[in-house]
């Protein structure tokens, strides 16, 4: 239970059970269900929904700001027209957009959703990334408090994601890499309480004594399952990561990553939990009750979710390449007809182009930057520069909008992870491994090919894991509430000056986060490294 010795709201540990197998060690029930969620249901909630207004309030404010002469600005330019053009056609696109069309359709939807609202404008393009990034402060509190099971770091992590400059960005731009963060991270919620599930249904199990029975002891079925452990029912939290995992599919094919990272997850946790339940072979009861169904709720699941995003186009005649299975017939993929054929040839020419996205020798993008550079932000990206407006008290002024990550967070990066991994390999605590492997899920894949342009902005979901990781990492500096006064408020002191300073770097840089004008001196202030500029 080491692993799961931090604070309460109240600063209380629960009492021994008296269930606890003798001689003071835990039982199977008690490995099971670990420490239980904080009593204080009704706070919780409350510091949830202040929270997620606050992060609602500094997303939306000056939303409509800044704009290119009223036209968007950096790749908004690609994504807002195809919205609009959605929006126009009923929900597909007819025109190929001198090549870029080549993202699903779900993130264009939903910039359509805005723009349906306030019209072909900043608010318009923008409304439903600041609300996903208003919902993500929501979810960070609670998958925190779950991890953590301490209402208190849940606000902690809330705060620390508000403060955070690659979240707040993005959730104020026409671009499509919030809305994958967004499903991803509420995908990662329902696969932890999944986990909590599973764990108190073999509890119960135990409870009644049936968790090690053999129900089938003769034939095929009862030498498969001789020593599996009990079904575990429905899994309706994993179905529901499933869902949402193919939702983020349905906005950037890098949704798959996190498919396979929490398929490894559940196969990992079920196969932990049927040894805690005492099973007699965990492994094979992992494999053989719950891979199957696992495989059907993320990858099958995901799939049907996947091309329900699809909808308008199969509705369409005259969507992007609706009927290329007639018109393009030299294709190996020819042999599917119909517009499943389309699309899988549609989805060939997609890969083609993302294959062949590479960086031409002299002709580098200004702000290109590799996977090792993200996760301190090394190379941010200037979206938005205008150097001679007004508003700033001097006569020349600077409006800039600038991708950086939260220094005081993004710098800390790798200790975060090198302190996770450590702790998930050598102090089995599975929290750091989920947020590890989270986080890993969305920096390590595009390692594999490195001659392809990369730009910051694809680091937008590891975002939440790094202040998920961070904020665990604090729940050991504030220490148990069984460690003393002494430590635990120093401790306390310890994490309230972190989070004062990552809340005051945020601050600081505001207004090349918000496109505000500043003076010049300040805008140069603002650049930290020669990287950067």
């Amino acid at each position: 239970m080491s692993a799961l010795l931090v604070e309460d709201t109240a600063g209380r540990v629960p009492p021994p059970d008296p269930a606890q197998s003798p001689g003071g060690t835990e039982g199977p029930r008690e490995r099971l269900l670990g420490r239980p969620m904080p009593a204080d249901r009704l706070r919780g909630w409350l510091v949830t929904a202040v929270l997620g207004v606050i992060g609602a309030i500094v997303r939306f404010q000056n939303l409509g700001s800044p704009t290119d002469n009223g036209t968007p600005v950096f790749d908004e330019k690609h994504y807002t027209p195809q919205a609009w053009q959605m929006l126009r056609n009923g929900g597909f696109e007819d025109n190929p957009g001198y090549e870029l069309t080549v993202h699903p359709p779900l993130g264009k939807t939903m910039i359509a959703f805005g723009e349906q609202l306030f019209g072909y404008s900043g608010w318009g393009w923008r409304f439903t990334a600041a609300l996903c990034g208003a919902l993500m402060v929501v979810l960070v509190v609670r998958i925190a408090r779950r991890l953590t099971r301490s209402t208190l770091l849940g606000a902690v992590a809330g705060v620390l994601l508000i403060s955070d400059g690659v979240s707040h960005l993005q959730s104020r731009m026409g671009m499509l890499d919030i809305f994958l963060a967004f499903f991803v991270l509420a995908a990662f919620a329902c696969v932890l309480v999944d986990r909590d599930q599973v764990r108190a249904r073999l509890a119960t199990a135990v409870e009644q004594g049936w968790a090690t029975e053999d129900r089938w002891t003769t034939g095929v079925r009862g030498w498969l399952l001789a020593g599996t452990g009990p079904r575990l029912g429905i899994r309706w939290w994993r179905l529901a990561a499933g869902v949402l995992l193919g939702l983020a599919c349905g906005v950037k094919w890098s949704g798959m990553y996190f498919i396979a990272a929490f398929g490894l997850l559940t196969v990992l946790w079920d196969v932990l939990a049927r040894r805690s339940a005492g099973v007699r072979k965990p492994w094979k009861g992992g494999l053989v009750r719950d891979t199957l169904p696992g495989l059907w709720a993320l990858v099958a699941v995901a799939a049907l979710a996947y091309l329900s995003t699809w909808w308008a186009w199969f509705g369409s005649e005259t969507g992007v390449d609706r009927h290329l299975v007639e018109t393009y017939g030299s294709s190996p993929l020819a042999v599917v007809k119909g517009a499943f054929g389309s699309l899988l040839q549609y989805h060939d020419h997609v890969l083609a182009f993302h294959e062949d996205l590479k960086t031409k020798p002299g002709q580098q993008h200004p702000w290109e930057s590799k996977p090792w550079t993200w996760p301190m932000g090394l190379r941010p990206m200037l979206y938005y520069y205008e150097g001679s407006t007004t508003g700033c008290g001097e006569t020349r002024c600077v409006s800039a909008t600038m991708l950086i990550g939260t220094p005081a967070l993004w710098w800390l990066s790798l200790p975060m992870l090198g302190w996770s991994l450590w702790r998930a390999v050598f102090r089995l605590d599975w929290r750091f491994a989920a947020v590890a492997v989270a986080y890993l899920a969305g920096l390590l894949p595009w390692f594999l090919n490195l001659d392809r342009q990369m730009y910051f902005f694809y680091a937008t979901p590891m975002a939440a894991f790094l202040v998920l990781g961070i904020t665990l990492c604090l729940g050991q500096v504030l220490g148990a509430a069984r460690a003393g006064v002494e430590r635990r408020g120093t401790g306390l002191l310890l994490v309230a000056l972190y989070v004062g300073a990552v809340v005051a770097n945020f601050a600081w840089l505001w207004p090349v986060l918000n496109g505000d004008p500043i003076t010049e001196s300040r805008w140069q202030a603002e650049l930290w490294l020669p990287s950067w500029r």
